[in-house]
Formats: C-alpha cells, sequence, structure tokens
C-alpha cells in the first residue's frame, strides 16, 4: 500500500462547485460571474478528443491541489457549438482563465504538467498549490530535524495526491530518520517500477543499500582497525574502500567522502572505477539537494575532467 493511500478517507474533500460541467445557459453564472471572487479556467473539451483526454485530467489534478484558489469549467464543445464559436475556438482542447469576469491568459493544446503548474501560478499570483505550501511546511521541520511531523505532512499531501513523488521520498527519508527502516522497505516493495526509479524515491533505496554495505563492512572489521590498516599501507586501495564505507554508515560522510575522492585522484582505474562508483551511491542517498553531495560532485568533476 502506498503511503497516504490509507488516509485517504481522512482527507478533506474538494469544494463540490471547484470542477464543474456548464453549458451556455449557465455561463454567465458559472464562469464570468465566478471569475470575480476566484479564477476560473475554462477547457473547452470534446468526448471524441484525444489530447483532451490528456489535458483534462491533468487540469483537475492541478486544481484539486490549489484548494480552491481556482476553479475549472468543462465545456464540451459538441454541446455547446455557439459558446465554441463565440470564443473562436477552431481546435480543441482549447483553454481559458477568466480572472474579475474577463479572459486574462490561455493556450491551446495539451501541456505538460509543469507548464500546466506555472500557467494556473500565473492566474493565482504565484502563491503555489496547497500541496507546494504542505511541502514546504515539511521540508522546515526535516530542517528543524522533526522527522514526526515532517512524516504527518508528508502523508497528508500523498492522501491527496498518491503519486507526489517528492513527497513520497520524503515519507520514506522521515522512516529512514525515525529508525522504521522496515517500513520504508515494505513502501518501496509495494512501489509501480516507474516510481521507484524516480530520483526522490531511488535515493532512499540507495541509503537503505549503503545500510547494509556498511554494516556488512563494519562485521568484518571496527573502523579502527581499518584505519590502522590504511595508515599502515595507504595504497590497500581495498581497505580504503571499505573504510569510506564504515564511515559513511557511521555518520562521517565527509570524510567517507574525501576517502573515495583521494582513491580516485590516485588510480581511478582501479577495480573497475569502484571508488567514483561508490561515490554516485553516496551522492544518490544524499539526494541531488544535499550541500554535501553537492560538493563532492563538484569535486569529483574537478579531478575527473582535471
Amino acid at each position: 500500500m502506498l503511503i497516504g493511500q490509507g488516509d485517504a478517507a481522512g482527507a478533506p474533500p474538494a469544494p463540490k462547485d471547484l470542477i464543474i460541467d456548464t453549458d451556455t445557459a449557465r455561463f454567465m453564472e458559472d464562469v464570468i460571474e465566478a471569475s470575480n471572487a476566484v479564477p476560473v479556467i475554462v477547457d473547452f473539451w470534446a468526448p471524441w478528443c484525444g489530447p483532451c483526454k490528456q489535458l483534462t485530467p491533468a487540469l483537475e489534478k492541478l486544481v484539486k491541489q490549489y484548494g480552491g484558489k481556482v476553479k475549472l469549467a468543462k465545456i464540451n464543445v459538441d454541446e455547446n457549438q455557439d459558446l465554441a464559436q463565440q470564443f473562436r475556438v477552431q481546435s480543441i482542447p482549447a483553454v481559458y482563465a477568466f480572472k474579475g469576469g474577463r479572459p486574462v491568459d490561455g493556450f491551446m493544446g495539451a501541456l505538460p504538467e509543469s507548464q500546466l503548474k506555472q500557467f494556473v501560478d500565473r492566474l493565482t499570483g504565484g502563491g503555489g498549490s496547497v500541496l507546494d505550501e504542505a511541502m514546504a511546511e515539511a521540508e522546515a521541520f526535516v530542517a528543524e530535524n522533526n522527522h514526526e511531523d515532517a512524516l504527518a505532512v508528508y502523508k497528508e499531501v500523498l492522501a491527496q495526491d498518491p503519486s507526489h513523488v517528492k513527497a513520497l521520498g520524503g515519507a520514506l527519508r522521515a522512516y529512514l530518520a525515525l529508525g522504521q527502516d522496515d517500513l520504508a522497505k515494505q513502501v518501496l516493495a509495494d512501489l509501480p517500477e516507474q516510481m521507484k526509479n524516480a530520483p526522490d524515491v531511488a535515493g532512499v533505496q540507495a541509503a537503505l543499500d549503503l545500510k547494509e554495505q556498511s554494516a556488512q563492512v563494519a562485521g568484518g572489521a571496527d573502523l579502527s582497525a581499518l584505519e590502522a590498516k590504511v595508515a599502515a599501507d595507504p595504497k590497500d586501495m581495498q581497505s580504503r574502500l571499505d573504510l569510506a564505507v564504515a564511515r559513511y554508515g557511521a555518520g562521517a560522510r565527509e570524510q567517507a567522502m574525501d576517502e573515495l575522492l583521494e582513491m580516485v585522484r590516485k588510480d581511478r582505474k582501479w577495480n573497475e572505477e569502484a571508488a567514483r562508483k561508490q561515490l554516485v551511491k553516496f551522492f544518490e542517498a544524499l539526494g541531488p539537494a544535499d550541500p554535501l553531495a553537492v560538493q563532492g560532485r563538484r569535486r569529483l568533476s574537478s579531478i575527473l575532467f582535471a
């Protein structure tokens, strides 16, 4: 079961008039007058229109995420040809945005979700969706090491949008921070392959793999013993690799990366570039925005392309 699906029944339902089907007779009330209170997106569509079947669900999803900041009015052009002609709709899907009783923006054809979000952000003044606000709140909790409250917010987001991969990755990382590795593994096992491969989720799997890898290394030799081996023979690359993995598992992540970067500098080809590959695992586990990962990538690039 995906995180948040079990909580979906308790999520606040979208207002009934947030997404409506309207027509020529109700256009003035449903769109013109309604847009004086909140922006209204008008979606001209038809049942036979292939791109409409992609665009309309994407618009509906976004409108729900904005929690009442914007509404969607859908108009079947086959049943409302006079209205379509009035707006000079020559091909569909055609989308108009109304604000203050007049059209202020629009586009034709299906757009990717990122561009649709920019469209809605412009219409709502750039404040972002309710889910955006929730994600910012969760990230603030993470910055305070308050992973319990962060997890609760991530679950609320996933109750609204179970496919929100950033919230899913955040929830999984919260499980790890709270020592609930088994729960994280269970959720990961149940995910469809596409979601497993998303960077925010794949990084959690990498973190779990590293944890198991470092435990195996530590089981063979403790940290001080590995440090002594490397000090006695700096050219012992396998011991240096084991030391880096053990240090990462012990929380000394910067030292672990320093060790691997030095290995790459000394002999980048050793063992089929094992040190570089291990660094990539570290970067993936930390996440693309982690300052240590950003710095590590920069340092690795300077060595590789020197």
